[in-house]
């Protein structure tokens, strides 16, 4: 094993000559996929790591001024896929590692078959004519909670994030590994994710995107997956799934896996030189693989708060 791949704890299962990389977001690590791995593990190579920071990695290893920004997080995983050798992927993404993964296909798009975006954001933040979801007030409170009490502000962030009570195992489990950060990297990271602004750089990927969101998410309003298809600067599609939380693929993953499934299988079709901007409107788990594509923009679902 490298050293890039002992310092990100990578991890490659199964077999097939497709790869398929997963990436987790914030305060969590790569068992966030558990769930989903045992679909995948019989028809590709599965490439597992965990973004520097989270708390199954090494303090040591950990750049303020590297990790400082999303590039250096998608620095480290160009230097994962360059150490495997892998030459093409299918790339998916959670939160902030929907960001990281758009970042390196700008500089290395030969590598990336698809993105496959899971409850990504480009920026958090409100502004003009943007609804990210947050006002920086608001952020300064999550910042200074943190600062003061890290494990009281995880037993109240971990409910909201995930959607649910701390009884809910998916609220236990996300506990879990955001426990697992150290506090003061953890605001590092926190400030890095939440103050990032990415709207810029996003007529730069002109890999193909899938964009997949919850109906009903926290941190990022539904109507964030609709810019991004917008902006981006490939052809892109988006799917709303009928879930409440940051984190669909542990609260709801008889939901989430058949939605990754056949965006996995599924190829964008170019429309000559026009935008794609179908949506998928998902229904029942039961009749996820049925669900047909629609011709219109999202509808302006209210995101709860």
């Amino acid at each position: 094993m490298g050293i890039v791949e002992e310092a990100h704890n990578v991890k490659v299962l199964g077999t097939g000559n497709r790869i398929i990389v997963l990436a987790h977001g914030f305060g969590t690590d790569q068992s966030v996929w558990k769930h989903f791995v045992p679909h995948v593990v019989d028809d590709f190579r599965v490439v597992l790591y965990d973004n520097m920071g989270a708390g199954t990695t090494n303090p040591e290893y950990f750049d303020s001024e590297r990790h400082s920004s999303l590039e250096g997080y998608a620095y480290d995983l160009l230097a994962i896929l360059e150490e495997l050798q892998v030459d093409s992927c299918i790339f998916v993404g959670h939160s902030v590692s929907a960001m990281i993964g758009a970042i390196a296909s700008i500089s290395r798009p030969d590598l990336f078959l698809k993105l496959i975006m899971v409850s990504g954001s480009p920026r958090y933040l409100n502004d003009v004519n943007y609804f990210g979801g947050f006002e920086q007030e608001d952020l300064n409170q999550l910042f200074t909670a943190m600062a003061e009490n890290y494990k009281a502000w995880c037993y109240g962030f971990a409910p909201l994030a995930v959607g649910g009570d701390m009884d809910s195992v998916a609220v236990q489990e996300f506990s879990r590994t955001l426990f697992n950060m150290r506090p003061d990297i953890a605001l590092i990271v926190s400030r890095t994710i939440f103050q990032s602004d990415m709207r810029q750089v996003l007529r730069l990927v002109t890999v193909p995107c899938h964009i997949i969101q919850a109906e009903k998410d926290m941190a990022v309003p539904v109507m964030v997956s609709e810019y991004l298809h917008q902006q981006l600067g490939g052809e892109s599609i988006v799917e709303v799934m009928a879930t409440d939380g940051h984190l669909p693929q542990l609260s709801s993953p008889d939901v989430v896996i058949p939605v990754l499934l056949r965006h996995i299988q599924l190829n964008i079709e170019p429309i000559s030189c026009q935008r794609n901007y179908h949506t998928f409107q998902n229904q029942e788990p039961s009749s996820t693989n049925t669900t047909k594509p629609e011709a219109s923009s999202l509808m302006k679902l209210e995101a709860d708060f």
